[in-house]
């Protein structure tokens, strides 16, 4: 469901003057304002198709009324999400969650809404009920060289799959562990691990990338077979040049520094994307910005800094994807939020000296790094954000609009009740 294009000039039409009013100290006094409105205006985060429906716990999901029940659907909510911000660009999907009849329709539906593909994810987390062996020891560091293999297998169709609908990217994500001591053999299936994931890339076309996702816990508490980031990027390190290490920042112990190991895998050119939310204690699929926006500027400027001094293109040279699907909000609105705040961080970012930084770091003045990182956290740069997106033609709030518009009742009113959006 897309809105009438009148409809968002008559939004931004009554917040003109008011816009005007907050963005002119910017635009009048800011030498960088037009350079950053560009990079705003280029930056696009991939939207998970199963965000787009209500998530769920161990005991129990609550499902929203009309939630998308196929994949057509899940593009038209993707769409009307871009139509509104003009930085939903994409959509990540999940198979075998996912999987389009007819690949073709899928595509030019994308396109007739701006959409394109981003990475595609493989499943062997779950069991399908058409599945020949369990993953439940495990998939592609079980003992069983059968489920190994059908773990490999699966992600090959995958990689198939994406290459019918243009993605360039493959995540994988692997809940492979032990629940107790002694259970696993850890060098053992680490190379059990390692020996499918390289199966798994040599059928990678020229131009893909492999992400390979780490976790530190969950479904399994005792080891995890890629449970951090040094795991993960000793296996993109020997598997090679087309593999990289994805952040999920839900994905580590409480208060590890993400910031720093965002840096330190720029710097070793093995930082493939993201995948956003928002945490208080572990994964818990919050809304990005939602609980610790300053580690998130703090992200964003390592982010930043580190693009920068690799000269690399900040809009497609990493990946950017929300990984989120909570279970007590519209998550059409969770996630125009999300995105939202993902670009608050980028702009404020945008606005550290990176110059004056330097300087305070190389004379030791511990204070003034303080003070240049602080002054650009606390500008309400969201009259910046709402400039580049009124300039790309979408609404000047999102969020307003999409629920002056009704659009939950009016989705509730065309779409059938009881499916589910997700396969969670």
């Amino acid at each position: 469901m897309l809105l009438e294009k009148d409809t968002i000039l008559a939004h931004n039409e009554t917040r003109m003057h008011r816009h005007h009013q907050v963005v002119a100290p910017f635009r009048d006094n800011f030498e960088k304002f037009e350079k950053i409105i560009e990079l705003l205006t280029r930056f696009q985060v991939a939207i998970p198709s199963w965000a787009l429906g209500t998530g769920g716990t161990r005991f129990g999901r609550f499902p929203g009324k009309g939630e998308p029940g196929s994949l057509e659907e899940k593009l038209e909510d993707v769409g009307l999400l871009h139509q509104l911000n003009c930085n939903s660009g994409a959509i990540s999907l999940h198979i075998p969650w996912d999987i389009p009849e007819s690949p073709d329709r899928i595509r030019s539906q994308a396109e007739a809404l701006g959409i394109r593909f981003d990475a595609v994810n493989s499943n062997t987390f779950q069991d399908q009920a058409d599945q020949a062996l369990s993953y439940k020891f495990g998939s592609l560091q079980h003992v069983d060289k059968a489920v190994r293999q059908q773990a490999i297998q699966h992600n090959i169709e995958v990689i198939e799959h994406g290459k019918a609908l243009g993605s360039k990217s493959l995540t994988v994500w692997l809940s492979d562990g032990s629940c107790f001591p002694g259970q696993l053999n850890f060098r053992k299936a680490f190379q059990r691990t390692l020996e499918g994931l390289q199966e798994i890339y040599a059928s990678l076309p020229a131009d893909w990338k492999m992400f390979v996702e780490y976790k530190a816990f969950e479904p399994n508490f005792y080891s995890m077979s890629v449970g951090d980031w040094g795991q993960s990027l000793l296996y993109a390190q020997k598997l090679g040049p087309k593999a990289f290490t994805l952040v999920d920042l839900g994905h580590h112990l409480p208060n590890a520094n993400i910031e720093q190991i965002v840096s330190l895998l720029l710097m070793e050119g093995k930082l493939g994307g993201f995948h956003f939310n928002d945490s208080k204690y572990g994964d818990d699929d919050l809304t990005v910005g939602s609980i610790n926006p300053y580690q998130l500027f703090l992200i964003f400027h390592e982010l930043v800094e580190g693009m920068n001094a690799r000269g690399m293109h900040h809009a497609t040279d990493l990946g950017w994807m929300i990984d989120a699907s909570h279970n007590v909000k519209d998550p059409l609105e969770d996630l125009l939020q999300s995105v939202e705040a993902i670009l608050i961080a980028y702009t404020q970012a945008l606005l550290v000296d990176a110059e004056a930084l330097s300087a305070a770091q190389q004379q030791n003045d511990v204070a003034l790094c303080q003070e240049l990182l602080q002054e650009a956290f606390r500008t309400d740069v969201r009259p910046i954000v709402a400039e580049a997106r009124l300039r790309a033609g979408g609404a000047l709030q999102p969020l307003q609009l999409y629920r002056e518009s009704n659009v939950r009742r009016a989705l509730t009113g065309h779409r059938r009740s009881g499916k589910l959006a997700t396969g969670l």
